[in-house]
Formats: structure tokens, C-alpha cells, sequence
């Protein structure tokens, strides 16, 4: 990929590049709940860049991360960078190496910031990086967990390797209907502001329960974290779902 420029954003920026919010219409509510988010986490050393090829007034690539120790998955990870989300939009820019440059921006960060390396989940399920990216430059599968996860690792330096935290272990502990989320997925934001009438419609008694803070992530009943579906101990829809999805959930667990 060449004729390419890549923007950090800060909180005076934000305004300039509204896809940085995941192409969710800013007059969505949930718009200003993930800025507000993010406002926040800036301050924790969170960074977000996007890349734009030439001519494009839209960004083309997107990379999110955080220092391990404030990462929003379940993993134990310090003295690495973690990536949360990435993603290539437009079928014409995908495989043309925007991904890797992506990556090569937060490999290039941890070094210069003296760490272990890099870190990320990925999943073969919806709405997270396959592996084989990170492969390609690199990583390394570290640890597992199912159906699909898997935790890929680049190490600079000889260093003890991140790990899942035991996440099926507070699993166990949520009894009845449970949605356990965070903030730091949009789409999960907008749905769970659409989830709490429709529950009550059916007279489902269900929790919801926001994460809202990292170290409170780093210990949720999934790898993924951010959201969570769940009815007595089992885990029922690990990422974002529509409210159709939802409802077809609930009718086959014979909850409604």
C-alpha cells in the first residue's frame, strides 16, 4: 500500500474523524457514549489510529490499543501493548497490507516505548481479527480458550507471555439471565440501550451489569469481554448481537 497517511487520534481531533467511532451515526446515542469512553482512556494511554489512502476523505484502516495492564479483555498482559479492535473498511482496500501496516504502527510503538511486545485476541467468530493476520507478522498463539479464541503474542524481548485470566471461573458464579458488557464496543453500547424495554416486554428478569473499568474487564466471563450474554453459568452470545438475534436466543434457551 502506497500514498497513505496515518492519524493519531486525541481529543481535539476527534471531532475531524467520526469514523474513529466505528461508523456508528453520531446521532445515535451511542456515539456520545463511546466518545465519552474514549475521553476517558485517552488519559489511560488508550490510542486509536487510522489510516486513510490517498484521495479518501474516509479512513480505510483502523487500529485500537492500550497498555496491557489497562487492556478490556480478559487477559493478564503488562508491559505489553494490547489491541483491542482492527479493522480494513471497503472490500477494494482489504488485502493490500493496510492490516500489517496497522499492526507494524503498534509493534513500532512498543518498542519505542521499551516494552515486552504486543498482544491481541483474535477469533474465527464474528466481529474480531482472524488470527492469521498477526501470524503473518509474527505472533504467536499463546493461549486458547473456546470456541474459537485464541491469544497471538509478538515478543521484542525474552519476558513471561500474556495468558486469559480464568474466565470461565466467573462464568460460573452469574446465575439467572445476565448481560455483562463495557462501553468500549459502540455497537454493544447501542444494543444494550435497546435490550432493557424488550426484556421487560417479556417479563425476563435480566441483569445488566456494566464494566467500567479495565481491571473490572480483566476479569469478565469471557475472553472477549465486552459483552456478554449469559443464563445461569453458560455463555450464550460472546460478541455483539442484534435484537433479532437476541430474541431467537432467548426462544431457543425456552426463556420466552
Amino acid at each position: 500500500m502506497e500514498n497513505y497517511r496515518i492519524i493519531t487520534i486525541t481529543e481535539e481531533n476527534l471531532s475531524e474523524h467520526p469514523q474513529a467511532i466505528c461508523y456508528i451515526n453520531p446521532k445515535h446515542p451511542s456515539y456520545g457514549i463511546k466518545i465519552d469512553w474514549l475521553k476517558q482512556r485517552l488519559k489511560d494511554g488508550l490510542v486509536i489510529k487510522l489510516l486513510y489512502a490517498e484521495n479518501e476523505k474516509k479512513p480505510q484502516g483502523y487500529i485500537e490499543y492500550v497498555p496491557g495492564q489497562r487492556a478490556w479483555r480478559a487477559v493478564y498482559a503488562p508491559d505489553y501493548l494490547f489491541i483491542h479492535c482492527i479493522w480494513v473498511y471497503a472490500n477494494a482496500y482489504k488485502n493490500k497490507g493496510i492490516g500489517s501496516i496497522m499492526v507494524g504502527e503498534v509493534l513500532k510503538d512498543a518498542a519505542a516505548k521499551n516494552l515486552n511486545g504486543a498482544a491481541v485476541v483474535s477469533s474465527e467468530g464474528a466481529f474480531m481479527a482472524k488470527a492469521n493476520l498477526f501470524k503473518k507478522n509474527g505472533f504467536l498463539v499463546m493461549d486458547s480458550a473456546p470456541p474459537s479464541y485464541k491469544l497471538l503474542v509478538k515478543q521484542l524481548r525474552p519476558s513471561i507471555p500474556p495468558a486469559f485470566m480464568d474466565w470461565q471461573k466467573q462464568l460460573n458464579s452469574y446465575h439467572g439471565l445476565h448481560i455483562v458488557y463495557s462501553n468500549q464496543c459502540p455497537w454493544v453500547a447501542r444494543f444494550v440501550s435497546e435490550v432493557d424495554s424488550f426484556a421487560q416486554s417479556k417479563g425476563l428478569k435480566l441483569h445488566i451489569t456494566e464494566l467500567k473499568s479495565a481491571g473490572q474487564a480483566q476479569q469478565a466471563p469471557s475472553p472477549y469481554a465486552t459483552f456478554n450474554l449469559i443464563h445461569n453459568g453458560k455463555l450464550l452470545a460472546d460478541h455483539y448481537i442484534s435484537m433479532t438475534r437476541f430474541s431467537n436466543i432467548l426462544k431457543k434457551e425456552k426463556l420466552i
